[in-house]
């Protein structure tokens, strides 16, 4: 079997989308299936991670030829808005072209049961739910790096962190609120910043945050933010799956997170703590950032104290290493045989 992996927009597109193609590869290579980077209609299938318009074109030529099509569903409307600039405006149209494009598939992928959940909303193409998985060889060593990383960025156990773009998407009102409430404890976001890219608000958030919030941008190593970290915060309003929670997880950090669609798979109280927003009726006028939507901020506040105790945080470490195991590469490479073999 040979497949044409493509991955339009490859050069620019960072971050978990890469990370995910990525992960793709090394499955790929694991079960080893023969495959091409190139848009090729020289192949058993075609597999489209971005649906941009020369993704459209190939895909239309393999249907056309009788070729098999798969496509990822990584991009949506919904987790479009509140990426980067102009991204809010692009988000209405993005739909229905999404629209057209999915529907050019003869089975999309998605990462998670929420993803397929929206992606219903747009075609009534067959879908399997595939995780982007973990890369655990990847974190190999991290712990090495903890003195290197705290020295470089002045952090103090318990650390709270985040891996990823700086983006208002993932919850950056909520984590700059949550550093002012809790002056004794560091804050740092490991991750590309790209001003230029993003919009006032955005930059307003990290210019005005509190002394002990780090933005780092982008780092060398990203073992190092797992080595430097203690409780990974992920305040995020809208994910398809979160690869940098799964890493956090694999590396036995205790994880906080927005009690969202997107994670309902992980249990409360033993794999994670989950923070559910206020009513917005409970939200006061003129309070500052995300509250004055629901935001609860005070819930992160308590969250992140209880995880204060070094017993509590390893508890809740542990479990999430154990969970993150069923999305260990190792343990998803066989599906992409089978989906392939039974669109072949």
């Amino acid at each position: 079997m040979r497949v044409s992996h493509y991955f339009e927009f490859g050069e620019h597109v960072t971050g978990g989308i890469a990370a995910s193609v990525d992960h793709q590869r090394k499955m790929l290579d694991r079960v080893e299936i023969e495959y091409t980077t190139e848009p090729t209609l020289d192949a058993d299938v075609l597999h489209l991670n971005v649906m941009g318009p020369r993704s459209v074109w190939h895909a239309r030529r393999a249907r056309q030829a009788g070729v098999p099509v798969v496509a990822h569903t990584h991009v949506t409307a919904e987790d479009f808005g509140d990426s980067f600039r102009f991204t809010n405006a692009l988000a209405r149209p993005l739909k229905p072209y999404l629209r057209r494009a999915y529907g050019l598939a003869d089975l999309l992928v998605c990462p998670s049961e929420y993803n397929r959940d929206l992606i219903r909303g747009y075609t009534d193409v067959p879908t399997a739910v595939v995780s982007n998985g973990v890369d655990r060889e990847k974190l190999d060593g991290f712990e090495s790096l903890e003195a290197e990383y705290r020295e470089r960025y002045d952090l103090s156990p318990p650390t709270v962190f985040l891996v990823g773009h700086v983006i208002k998407r993932k919850g950056l009102e909520t984590f700059v609120e949550t550093a002012h409430r809790m002056p004794d404890v560091d804050f740092v976001w490991f991750g590309p910043i790209d001003r230029s890219l993003k919009g006032r608000d955005t930059t307003r958030l990290i210019d005005e945050a509190p002394s002990n919030c780090t933005f780092t941008g982008f780092i060398d190593d990203i073992r190092g933010a797992y080595a430097a970290g203690d409780v990974f915060c992920f305040p995020t309003h809208e994910e398809n799956e979160g690869i940098a929670l799964l890493e956090a997880m694999a590396a036995e950090k205790p994880v906080v997170v927005r009690d969202i669609e997107t994670f309902s798979w992980l249990a409360d109280g033993e794999e994670c703590l989950k923070v559910g927003d206020r009513d917005d009726r409970e939200a006061g006028a003129g309070e500052r950032g995300d509250r004055a939507r629901g935001d609860n901020v005070e819930g992160f506040v308590e969250a992140i104290d209880e995880l204060r105790d070094a017993d509590r945080r390893a508890e809740l470490g542990a479990n999430a290493a154990e969970r993150s195991e069923a999305f260990s590469l190792s343990a998803i490479a066989e599906r992409y045989r089978d989906l392939y073999a039974d669109l072949v």
